[in-house]
């Protein structure tokens, strides 16, 4: 079975062009407060994860545009920011079993530094026209779970009132490419499709069939055949 991603992957670069469009609307709303500027990599040392949908368009885009020794390298940067990753969301599974508040390990998280494995060494991101959603609205006012968040480093000033875009509904959309995707391809792990994705493990992931659940029955059907015949 040859996964034919390209559906999944325009109805993701609508939602890509939709965020585009908000931030250029806030931006020119508040062109003193949007402070993103070329080199200003701030946002590239956040922690963030994906939905799948967004892992697997991010690895193909990979895979597809970064070639050699330059994926070589990536890869291994890849490597040990998902070591970095792994450690801090252990600390964080650990405080939560420990009774602390949810809100403060989110806090907690949120002021970890971690370097994304495609901001280079110009400062600059190695596949910047296929960036995350999340890199994307960077730098304007967000809303996620009804509490406001804004990049330090911009002018917006707390307590004032400006437009925020609700990040809830973008992943919801997200969520709802990732259940259509699954079911269209029948997977055995229906519920891959809540899974959150560091950008690092989308880049060392083979999105493949038996990664996706399929594999399996595909060799099922190949051996029906072989004994029918």
């Amino acid at each position: 079975m040859k996964i034919d991603f390209t559906p999944y992957f325009e109805k993701y670069q609508t939602i890509v062009k939709q965020a585009d469009e908000l931030f250029e609307r806030v931006q020119k709303e508040h062109p003193e407060c949007v402070t993103c500027k070329i080199k200003c990599a701030d946002c590239c040392h956040a922690l963030f994860d994906l939905t799948l949908i967004e892992a697997i368009y991010i690895n193909y885009q990979f895979k597809k545009t970064i070639k050699g020794k330059e994926k070589s390298r990536l890869i291994e940067k890849a490597n040990r920011a998902d070591r970095t990753t792994h450690m801090i969301k252990r600390q964080a599974y650990k405080s939560k079993k420990a009774g602390k508040n949810e809100t403060e390990i989110l806090m907690d998280i949120a002021a970890e530094r971690v370097g994304c494995p495609l901001l280079n060494d110009n400062e600059m991101c190695d596949l910047y026209e296929h960036r995350p959603i999340t890199c994307r609205l960077y730098g304007i006012p967000t809303s996620i779970g009804g509490r406001s968040h804004t990049c330090g480093k911009s002018g917006f000033v707390e307590g004032k009132p400006y437009p925020a875009v609700n990040l809830d509904a973008i992943q919801k959309k997200l969520y709802d490419i990732s259940y259509e995707f699954l079911r269209e391809i029948k997977t055995k792990y229906v519920k891959m499709a809540d899974l959150l994705v560091p950008l690092s493990m989308a880049i060392l992931t083979d999105f493949d069939e038996e990664f996706l659940g399929i594999a399996d029955s595909k060799k099922a059907k190949e051996k029906q055949g072989s004994e029918n015949e």
